[in-house]
């Protein structure tokens, strides 16, 4: 390939997600030139372009650090001409000047990108300068195979939380002062960011202790502001020394993975930074405590505002760490308090807002995202979720998924051993996806469609309880496989943060039913079967969820449902349960070839009674692929038994 030809590189797995508008293109001065990772829409504007003052204001608080715009994708109705991709150039230029500067403008390379509405066709070009007609049409653009790899195998996460608390005395008359005191306070906490004496203290948080190289300390007086990132030069490794402003970030890097490991911002090597001020270095003159007594001329109260800054940035691994402190962490530190100063100040004389940093890293974005909540109103309230609402739209993301609850916030604390606490993710103990690592299913051209997210295994005889077995006329046969399929389905929303409830017990069930009139009281305690309508019922009592009930003459018709059920598991992604006479089975997935006919149901058997072990399960066939029809002309479905398949809804929730 030419040296000189302009290649755009994709990674971000949708590039256009949106009908109208702009999209901003996001990418790295750590990545090769023209490297597009992500892309974020514009959803401040008038009817003649962005608002740029403030586009500028969320993207500077959503992005990490080592993350930048570098260029625009303008979205019309079958018109990729030059002219366009000009508008879109403008734009980008416009809104990188606001983010990062005029200097590391000037020596970027700017894309311009023109998606057609109807088709989705996108025709890029680039320019090197603001002239309009400096634009070049783009030779080749290549769609990376394996985005993830290409991140976090170059690159790892930094760390810093820093709490902070301003003391303020202000004039009881004169409230324009006080809150010239508070801008000034503020100022001056920036200012001390880049004091001499400030010490950032470096530390690994991604290895065991008995392997992490020991902590580093970096002066304020050693670290360069001033510097572009552009114009930084990279460490290589090899040739580190003792000398800790030689060091890059590779020094606390795990210097070895599995094949097996995971790549994402979660399993990330992550670097920790502590911001300390050194009071204790000896002072070249000879002098002796002072204390200075200011009175107040008149009346005044006490102001205390705290701020918890946690940043966190992306940086290449081969970057010295002096530079990733001055050019990711403090901009990092000073656009944190700076978002968190202007939302405080209309209440700075009432009630302070709650305001805290989460980190998320939700699906089909290759980094991670920052937002400031405010806590005191709780995450559910109508503010709260107008806030989710416009970052599920900035992102391309759906809003039946409560992706960026705080529950699905990154996890980055270690325990001692230097492994991540997720203890909080955990819930019980039992087993979770066990149909990971089956066998397939036999169907030939099939199209597998899966739930979607984790869910825990329920079944006959956990905690204790006895559901197996109950006298029906001559036999004996289970009572609870209904109750457990539908706990398997709570969990399912449980671990997809839906709900903080607990898996409701058999009474609890049975108490809700009563509750809402469906049963008698003499129900709760009794070992009554239950069916797909008692199940629906429940969900939506317990966590306000609706259902779709299909019903089936047989077993033998359940394959005329097979394109239902694979639009069920592509859109929805929730458990079913299959309730047939006095049996019920909880329906994982389907794999189905249309033109064949051919179709094999993932099913989750909760008449399972033996001990919780995934092998166990797996090879007695509790969790596996169950051929609508098998080589011998046998259904696993009973041909005179009449079915009903209760289909969960997501709610509409962000």
């Amino acid at each position: 390939m030419d040296e000189n030809s302009k290649t755009i590189r994709i990674l971000c797995p949708k590039l256009v997600f949106s009908k109208t508008g702009i999209q901003w293109l996001i990418g790295s001065p750590f990545f090769t030139p023209l490297t597009v990772v992500s892309t974020l829409r514009c959803i401040h504007s008038d009817s003649s372009s962005p608002d740029y003052d403030t586009e500028s204001g969320d993207l500077r608080a959503l992005l990490p650090k080592g993350f930048n715009v570098i260029g625009a994708l303008i979205i019309k109705n079958s018109d990729l001409e030059k002219k366009n991709a000009g508008e879109a150039i403008d734009a980008a230029r416009r809104l990188t000047k606001l983010l990062s500067g005029e200097a590391e403008l000037r020596n970027s390379v700017t894309i311009g990108a023109v998606a057609d509405s109807v088709t989705g066709d996108v025709q890029f070009f680039v320019s090197r300068s603001e002239k309009p007609t400096d634009i070049e049409t783009v030779d080749f653009v290549l769609y990376d195979d394996n985005p993830e790899k290409y991140v976090w195998e170059r690159g790892c996460m930094i760390r810093c939380e820093l709490p902070i608390t301003l003391p303020l005395y202000y004039p009881l008359n004169n409230t324009s002062e006080a809150e010239k005191m508070y801008l000034h306070a503020t100022e001056a906490v920036i200012a001390k960011f880049k004091d001499p004496q400030v010490v950032y203290m470096v530390e690994t948080l991604s290895q065991a202790s008995t392997e992490s190289p020991q902590p580093v300390i970096l002066r304020g007086k050693d670290l360069d502001f001033d510097m572009n990132l552009s114009d930084i030069k990279l460490v290589c490794e090899a040739a580190q020394d003792s000398d800790t402003t030689a060091l890059s970030c590779a020094h606390f890097c795990s210097k070895s993975k599995s094949a097996a490991a995971i790549l994402s911002a979660e399993n990330a090597d992550t670097i920790q930074v502590s911001v300390l001020l050194n009071r204790s270095e000896k002072s070249p003159k000879s002098t002796a405590p002072i204390a200075k007594y200011c009175p107040a001329s008149q009346d005044a109260r006490l102001l205390i505002v705290d701020f918890k800054l946690q940043v966190l940035c992306y940086a290449t691994k081969n970057l010295p760490l002096m530079h990733a402190i001055s050019k990711l962490v403090f901009p990092g530190l000073v656009d944190q308090l700076n978002s968190m100063k202007k939302a405080i100040m209309p209440n700075l004389f009432t009630q302070h807002p709650q305001l805290y940093p989460y980190h998320f890293n939700p699906p089909g974005v290759l980094h991670p995202i920052t937002v400031i909540y405010e806590l005191s109103y709780g995450e559910t309230e109508l503010k709260q979720v107008d806030v989710r609402k416009s970052l599920h739209l900035r992102m391309g993301l759906p809003f039946d998924r409560p992706l960026l609850r705080i529950a699905n916030a990154l996890d980055l604390s270690t325990t001692k051993d230097g492994s991540r606490n997720n203890s909080s993710r955990k819930g019980s103990l039992l087993l979770k996806d066990v149909h990971f690592g089956i066998p397939s299913s036999g169907v030939s051209g099939g199209i597998v469609s899966l739930v979607q997210g984790s869910y825990e295994y329920y079944h006959y005889l956990q905690d204790g309880f006895d559901d197996s077995v109950v006298k029906f006329f001559l036999f004996q046969v289970g009572w609870g496989c209904a109750y457990r399929s539908l706990q398997t389905i709570v969990s399912w929303f449980k671990l997809q943060h839906y709900t903080s409830i607990g898996v409701p017990s058999h009474r609890e069930i049975q108490q809700s039913l009563v509750e809402i009139g469906d049963k008698d009281p003499s129900f709760i305690g009794s070992r009554e079967w239950i069916g797909a309508i008692e199940l629906s019922f429940v969900l939506d009592k317990l966590l306000g969820v609706s259902c779709k009930v299909l019903n089936v003459r047989s077993g033998a018709e359940l394959p005329e449902k097979c394109r239902e059920l694979a639009l069920h598991f592509d859109s929805q992604g929730t458990p079913i349960m299959i309730g047939g006479g006095v049996l019920a089975y909880t329906l994982l997935g389907i794999d189905y070839n249309e033109a064949s006919g051919d179709c094999a149901f993932l099913i989750l058997d909760p008449h399972y009674t033996g001990n919780d072990e995934h092998k166990k399960i797996v090879n007695g066939g509790w969790c596996g692929w169950k051929k609508a029809v098998d080589s011998k002309g046998r259904n696993f479905f009973l041909h005179d038994k009449f079915y009903n398949l209760l289909l969960p809804q997501r709610p509409d929730m962000v």
